[in-house]
């Protein structure tokens, strides 16, 4: 039995002594009394009456163990052309003074902090400074629109809110400061007082006394200590987009977060100490919570933050230049990204140049990982590129290829195999498993293991209607998706990204797979749209690569048999169009379900999270044609 399969193994059949076993690499102020406390399902609990404090695993405990001259964090920005390097020793200062900051603010254990920030060191700082002293951050994705903003400011109940006057999108300046202004004015809940980290780009104008300067609160702050809090107790709200249109706020506790993240920085990812980790994400995402921030910082690594874009801050080459001058060993990015930079540098010109000798793997997660930009990637770096999956609601990954446990073969289009500690199953409309290679609905055993929700916050009714109702002690994914014979994992997409074609239900990742094998294609998606005679048909939509110039019938025509030969007849895919651009979230997922709903003739909003709302304008006429 190789590595992985026996401690896949032992932590499905013996998840106490697994998890205990892995609970050894964190600091505890006083060790658990239970490892998993199953007394009341579905809720279950990791390592109650365990107490510690995530910041001091993060940063004191390193110096205190000799690596303070490590550097910790690496701030590169483009956009401003700045580059920093913390080591573990001036980062537990900055944290520290500021977590004495936020005392002063009257911010106390158990308060919860809105975060509203861009990709800068503060905000490191800031989250960081919350759990030293068990206040719960809520990271507010930078840039976010006031409603949107008013509805977690309403949800969490902050004492406080952390800002900076602007945030650099690109070439562009973002403030900050009035769109936080709005949303305090539409909320509800009335914060006490705000901190406002002022940047050279764009000053901000301070509403006295409610506002607070940054600088000014840190100069005269005393350093704070490190508070115990309960393992069980929440270190973050993450919100994620609900269906009522009211966010759900995706809780992480303590300590099943800190043992969880260390055990995948090693088994998952092979990084360890004193090596160099990239997450290319944004703080205000589940990735930038997990590893740019706490896993790579409870291990002990490097890890850099980048303010910047994969194209264009200044060119495609801008990943591979960073993982280059920081001797990166791991990068993590989502596959758009690589497709933006695939458009841009088709032939991969710009990695060449790039001593990449220290980057051992890239990861790609947060959205299907087409086969074509898998092998598109893997030739250009001449790495592995792993794909994996997981969601917000995890925090960490579920199916994954367990590079530092032990490498398997990878078959392009799954992300490989179930991680230790998730039970993955995959089940039909009856709640019965399907057999090998039978398309279901992917859920996880109960219980999950460490670092995954535990609830949502305030809101445990919500918890049980929206994940472990539909199929009973299991935790519903919303993906869809089989097992192969092998026991490798084939996520096709979300749930609700299936079309019924005449009453086959056929998965339009299989499709968006078959177009992506183009040789002109750079990225593309298909929805099914309604359909009088057969319920609905599909309809894909592609973007071209740069300097791909096909004749747009023949195109079309090889499009549609591509899908007639990999999906099959069934399919119906008939129609298939270029278009200059696709609409996604600043994180890089494509709105299916908007572009759906629009070629529907249906009223659909746009959410806040949306990255340009030009591209979904100028996409309405295609999705709709006028009659």
């Amino acid at each position: 039995m190789g590595a992985y399969a026996a401690a896949y193994e032992r932590s499905i059949a013996d998840p106490t002594r697994f998890w205990g076993l892995a609970a050894r690499d964190v600091r505890w102020l006083v060790p658990p009394d239970r490892v998993l406390d199953d007394g009341a399902p579905p809720f279950y609990r990791w390592f109650t009456g365990g107490e510690l404090n995530t910041c001091e695993n993060a940063l004191d405990r390193h110096v205190a163990e000799g690596r303070g001259g490590q550097a910790a964090l690496i701030y590169d920005s483009p956009v401003t052309g700045a580059e920093r390097t913390y080591t573990y020793r001036e980062l537990t200062d900055l944290t520290a003074r500021f977590a004495g900051a936020l005392r002063d603010q009257g911010v106390e254990t158990g308060d919860r902090v809105v975060l509203y920030m861009p990709m800068i060191p503060e905000a490191v700082v800031a989250m960081l400074a919350c759990a030293r002293i068990g206040a719960v951050h809520s990271v507010v994705f930078g840039g976010f629109a006031a409603r949107e903003l008013a509805l977690r400011i309403d949800d969490a109940r902050p004492k406080a809110v952390v800002t900076a006057s602007c945030g650099i999108e690109g070439a562009r300046v973002v403030p900050y400061k009035p769109l936080l202004d709005e949303a305090l004015e539409l909320a509800a809940h009335k914060v006490p007082r705000c901190v406002v980290h002022q940047r050279d780009e764009l000053r901000a104008d301070l509403v006295r006394p409610r506002d607070v300067d940054w600088a000014e609160a840190v100069a005269r702050a005393e350093p704070a200590g490190c508070v115990p809090v309960a393992a069980t107790d929440p270190l973050y709200i993450l919100y994620t987009s609900g269906t009522t249109g009211r966010p759900k706020g995706v809780v992480r506790d303590n300590g099943g977060h800190a043992v969880a993240l260390r055990w995948s920085m090693e088994n998952v990812y092979g990084v360890g100490p004193g090596e160099v980790f990239w997450a290319a994400s944004d703080v205000g995402w589940v990735v930038g919570h997990s590893y740019i921030v706490y896993g790579p910082l409870l291990t002990g690594c490097t890890t850099v933050l980048y303010e910047g874009k994969p194209v264009g801050t200044p060119d495609a080459g801008a990943f591979w230049r960073v993982a280059a001058r920081h001797r990166v060993k791991a990068l993590l990015a989502a596959p758009t990204a690589i497709r933006a930079i695939r458009r841009e540098d088709p032939h991969g010109r710009l990695a060449a140049g790039c001593d990449l000798s220290a980057l051992d793997a890239l990861f790609l997660a947060g959205e299907r990982l087409d086969p074509d930009t898998q092998r598109w990637a893997e030739a250009v770096l001449r790495r592995p590129v792993v794909d994996h999956w997981w969601q917000t609601e995890t925090g960490w990954p579920i199916v994954a290829n367990p590079r530092g446990l032990e490498p398997l073969p990878v078959k392009p289009g799954s992300p490989s195999v179930p991680v230790p500690g998730y039970d993955v199953r995959v089940l039909g409309p009856d709640g019965a498993p399907v057999p090998p290679g039978a398309d279901g609905d992917v859920v996880l055993r109960l219980p999950l293991p460490p670092g995954t929700l535990p609830t949502l916050w305030q809101d445990d009714e919500r918890f049980v209607e929206s994940y472990l109702t539909r199929h009973p002690g299991h935790y519903l994914t919303g993906d869809g998706g089989h097992l192969d014979e092998d026991g490798y994992v084939w996520i096709m997409g979300r749930t609700d990204d299936v079309v019924n074609v005449a009453g086959h239900r056929l998965s339009t990742g299989a499709m968006e797979e078959a177009l992506a094998g183009h040789p002109a294609v750079a990225e593309c998606a298909v929805i099914g749209v309604a359909d009088a005679l057969k319920g609905q048909v599909p309809r894909g939509l592609v973007v071209l690569k740069a300097g791909a110039e096909p004749e747009p019938a023949e195109l079309a025509r090889e499009l549609v048999a591509l899908v007639r030969a990999q999906v099959g007849p069934v399919a119906a895919l008939r129609e298939v169009a270029v278009v200059p651009a696709l609409p996604k979230t600043r994180s890089g997922k494509i709105l299916r379900g908007v572009m759906r709903g629009i070629a529907d003739g249906r009223e659909v909003p746009v959410p806040s999270t949306i990255e340009d709302p030009a591209v979904l304008e100028a996409l309405r006429p295609v999705l709709r044609p006028a009659p």
